[in-house]
């Protein structure tokens, strides 16, 4: 596996202050969802302070900087890059200082127009600091702000100019705002913690900061906390049918989470039950590649009958950014963060459940693992149908040319594996993997039929 996850956002209003430790939590619980930088900005008696940099929450933060930026109200982002590089310029918060006061943006997903609006920015005199999309979409904001009372209205009109994947926490001197995108991409969530108001990517965050969850942010839909009153504004909401991105019920979030009204963890559970109906093979024990393969495997084993193993130990300690500079150190790599259990997989016949394939040189070590420890067949079942596009909508999902579906037939990627058998989870699957999920999917990374149109 490696696809890498997308952003996570986070913003709390909270009268009793102490914003900026809150956040702190909310983003250690988001932080599967991007691990190259992350920041947060604070509004205390309407002064905004905000710090960011590269790194992981708990490098970057400390009980100083809490207590400096304090917050009635603040927002925060862990990030993957997915547009811009990992460059410390390119972390959020995006913070703007302009003639109608300040403002603080934070943002998942990933803009279809951004060249297009970024130039005709360009054009009217912008400057831009950061190559982010999301520096696109604060300029929209700040630009519409120029023209009308406020920035709710703001937030709404500048929606009518972006395209693509966006769930958005915009914060100014007195109000808190979040939004999404009218096809709903991206996961944003609404809670509650006594007086506190909590807006975040997954449900797991506002449970690690006793928040109870009340409901998602509907599609188009904007929230805006002002004074611990809170309004909705739908005039973007098209009433159309959601297209949530299937890929973070697979992978992206955390099993924890609960998603549109499904669990993430039992969404896992059925893509394994459906991948057992699928590929059934005789076999003496079913495991999971950590992490996210784990789950799925699970559900194998309960649908085949066949006992559930833990295969593999992973090293904790080995974070994202180990370094990896070249296809040797890559394929070292595995073997550092991974380790095959030899007592559950010697002498067996063992089928192997992982997310996905992407280029198809990580499953190739995963195997050696296997063999290596003793394992006399080792069959591949992937939780994911094969990768035949990339991803406009803010997944890392590389171009055709690196897709190793897009050149190879399945038994060409099981030879090139080492695997004894590789059965991948079907399209027509995917619609009943989250049987409880109120919302729809985008499945354009299998398909290549995307909601949105792509602007190239």
């Amino acid at each position: 596996m490696a696809i890498h996850e997308e952003c996570g956002v986070f913003g709390i209003y909270d009268p009793k202050g102490g914003c900026a430790r809150t956040t702190y939590y909310g983003l250690y619980a988001l932080q599967h969802r991007g691990q190259e930088a992350c920041g947060i900005a604070t509004i205390t008696d309407r002064e905004m302070s905000f710090y960011k940099d590269v790194g992981l929450v708990g490098d970057v933060f400390n009980e100083d900087i809490l207590d400096e930026l304090g917050g009635t109200m603040a927002v925060g982002h862990v990030r993957y890059a997915t547009t811009g590089g990992g460059k410390r310029e390119n972390a959020q918060p995006l913070t703007l200082k302009y003639v109608k006061g300040t403002l603080a943006l934070v943002h998942n997903g990933n803009l279809v127009n951004t060249d297009k609006l970024r130039t005709d920015f360009e054009y009217r005199g912008a400057i831009f600091q950061t190559t982010s999309d999301s520096e696109v979409i604060a300029y929209a904001v700040a630009q519409e702000r120029l023209r009308c009372p406020s920035a709710e209205e703001a937030v709404c009109r500048a929606m009518k100019l972006i395209r693509g994947a966006y769930s958005l926490i915009v914060m100014s001197p007195r109000k808190l705002i979040a939004a999404r995108d009218p096809w709903g991409f991206r996961p944003l969530c609404l809670g509650r913690r006594g007086d506190a108001v909590v807006f975040a990517s997954e449900s797991c965050a506002l449970d690690g900061v006793d928040a109870v969850y009340e409901r998602e942010i509907e599609p188009g839909e904007i929230v805006v906390v002002e004074d611990g009153q809170v309004r909705s504004i739908r005039d973007n909401c098209t009433g159309a049918s959601s297209h949530m991105c299937i890929f973070e019920y697979i992978y992206f979030a955390r099993p924890d989470s609960t998603i549109c009204g499904q669990s993430v963890h039992e969404a896992r559970l059925e893509a394994g039950r459906i991948l057992a109906r699928e590929h059934a093979v005789p076999a003496d024990v079913v495991i999971g590649v950590p992490d996210s393969g784990l789950d799925a495997a699970q559900g194998y084993a309960q649908e085949s009958g066949i006992p559930y193993g833990e295969g593999f130990v992973k090293n904790r300690y080995i974070g994202r950014t180990f370094i990896t500079p070249d296809q040797k150190s890559r394929e070292n790599a595995v073997r550092i963060k991974l380790g095959a259990l030899r007592s559950q997989v010697a002498g067996k016949r063992v089928i192997m459940v992982d997310d996905s394939i992407v280029r198809g040189t990580t499953c190739r070590q995963i195997v050696a693992l296997l063999r290596d420890a003793g394992a006399t067949e080792v069959h591949m079942r992937i939780s994911a149908p094969p990768f035949l596009a990339p991803c406009y909508f803010g997944t890392d999902i590389p171009d055709k040319k690196d897709l190793v579906a897009c050149h190879c037939s399945v038994q060409e990627i099981c030879e090139m594996a080492g695997a004894d058998s590789l059965g991948y989870l079907s399209v027509e699957a995917l619609d009943h993997i989250a049987p409880q999920a109120q919302c729809g999917f985008c499945k354009g990374c299998f398909t290549e039929k995307y909601p949105v149109s792509i602007e190239k």
